[in-house]
């Protein structure tokens, strides 16, 4: 059996290639962040089948209605921006919001790269080598 016929390793394998490509958006969206009329470019997040079918997604209990809704939905949706905001040159990129999304880009990256350097490493071991 191949390294990459083992789904775990390849499901790393596309997220680690899919940061590499959304660094190179972000890159692209802070050079052109002074650029007439520029929209800044985000790629889709790859999606990944559910490890069993039919199961419903866990979602927090909100027993009281000036609790904050979870990451798993509940919340309104005025709380997540649909429009950028445009300056007056027709630009729409903010470097603040830019630089956040590639410090949580790099921080994704070095997770997903110790999971593939871990399972490796279990693999080695289960191996003998």
């Amino acid at each position: 059996m191949a390294i990459s016929d083992i789904p775990i390793l390849s499901m790393l394998r596309t997220r680690l290639q899919w940061h590499q490509q959304r660094q190179q958006v972000l890159a692209q969206n802070v050079s052109n962040a002074d650029t007439p009329n520029f929209r800044p470019l985000e790629l889709a997040e790859p999606k990944f089948e559910p490890g069993a079918p039919g199961l419903a997604p866990l979602r927090l209990a909100r027993s009281d209605p000036g609790h904050l809704a979870g990451f798993g939905g509940g919340g309104d949706a005025a709380s997540t921006p649909t429009q950028f905001q445009v300056r007056p040159a027709g630009n729409a990129v903010t470097l603040e919001d830019e630089m956040i999304k590639v410090a949580s880009n790099q921080m994704d990256y070095q997770a997903a790269t110790q999971l593939y350097t871990r399972s490796l490493g279990l693999l080695k071991m289960a191996v003998g080598r």
